[in-house]
């Protein structure tokens, strides 16, 4: 019970307010990925308290800062170990949600912690830019928390949104959004909404939002060492 309430009172301290089964699930998911992370690197993150801070709360907060339509479609593009894919699912679990990750071995982590918290979701072992081409603007919006620069991930990411639709990143405050701006227009997005703000750690974070307001050319995304070398 001691976790739980952390659990509920550390999503307070961001105003989020979480059901005691809903804490309770989030507690599983990281001993779930604590223990499973011994044998298969899912994160560098293990410590309880800093989970739920810079997993789990760092996964939600943005979520609530934007409204989500009920039973809204989203991709976790690169979601690795599901973030921030699984804890969002945990809070919203009207939302229909799609994991995408390269790596065997952490989608069958990613099916196994699914089951573990009783959660829905598509898991998809993939590499996105050839997801992408596959399952062009099937998304009600995109996803990704991941250290690549902004023109690469809207190249990854934008393809997936439907016209209407959002791109919603989870960046660190230190990149520069002006590189972004010219990858958006080429991929049909509008000019990105950029955000900062703190979690209750006071660790900063940024928000950036691109609409998606005209159909991506089907020549993106180009392969992965196209997009790597040549950024839009």
């Amino acid at each position: 019970m001691e976790r739980i309430k952390y659990v509920i009172d550390t999503f307070a301290s961001a105003k989020i307010e979480i059901s005691e089964q809903q804490a309770e699930k989030y507690v599983k998911l990281c001993d779930f990925m604590v223990e499973y992370n011994k044998n298969v690197n899912l994160t560098a993150i293990t410590d309880f308290e800093d989970v739920v801070m810079k997993h789990f709360v760092d996964s939600v907060l943005p979520f609530t800062m934007v409204q989500i339509s009920q039973g809204a479609s989203f991709i976790d593009v690169g979601t690795g170990a599901g973030f921030p894919s699984l804890p969002l699912l945990i809070y919203r679990p009207d939302l229909k949600g799609t994991l995408c990750d390269s790596l065997a071995k952490r989608c069958t982590y990613l099916e196994k912690a699914c089951d573990e918290i009783s959660v829905e979701a598509e898991i998809i072992h993939a590499r996105s830019e050839e997801l992408g081409r596959k399952r062009r603007e099937e998304f009600d919006f995109s996803t990704a928390r991941a250290v690549a620069a902004m023109p690469v991930l809207m190249e990854y990411c934008l393809p997936f949104v439907k016209i209407g639709g959002r791109f919603i990143a989870l960046k660190s405050v230190n990149e520069d959004m002006k590189c972004a701006e010219n990858a958006a227009k080429l991929l049909g997005g509008s000019k990105p909404e950029v955000t900062d703000y703190k979690l209750p750690n006071g660790d900063d974070r940024r928000l950036v939002i691109t609409k998606k307001v005209n159909q991506t050319a089907t020549k993106y995304p180009r392969n992965s060492g196209n997009i790597a070398k040549k950024p839009l």
